[in-house]
């Protein structure tokens, strides 16, 4: 497959509480979203890896959920966002963020974080793609 990049995406989804101070709207008050967080990556050098059989792989999808879970998932589930990042938790924010600890966790495996959609409502998101 010559020109081709192959990228692969798991979805994950948390409950979670929040309020944007100052805010000038509705959002300063407390309220809860199910977000839904899409994690897209890619191999570094675009080859798949084999892994004990002759099927390439970008990462293994349950490598992935397990960082993930590890990493984001288990320190933002059914908690108050306020409380768990130093910054204003806008779903901007909050996806830069994941991107930028997400990229630090794969980038020994040899994989890239190349997007990161949070979804703060079902028709609502904000993106971070790798420039």
């Amino acid at each position: 497959m010559t020109g081709a990049v192959i990228k692969i995406t798991k979805s994950f989804t948390f409950d979670a509480a929040h309020f944007l101070p100052n805010h000038k709207g509705k959002c300063s008050s407390m309220h809860g979203h199910t977000y839904r967080l899409e994690v897209t990556v890619l191999r570094e050098n675009g080859k798949l890896i084999e892994r004990g059989s002759d099927e390439g792989m970008v990462i293994d999808f349950s490598d992935l959920k397990a960082i993930v879970k590890a990493e984001i998932i288990d320190k933002v589930d059914h908690k108050l966002l306020n409380e768990v990042f130093p910054f204003r938790t806008t779903a901007e924010n909050m996806a830069a963020h994941i991107f930028s600890v997400l990229t630090d966790k794969f980038q020994p495996l040899g994989v890239k974080v190349e997007k990161i959609k949070l979804y703060e409502t079902p028709d609502s998101y904000a993106e971070v793609e790798r420039a």
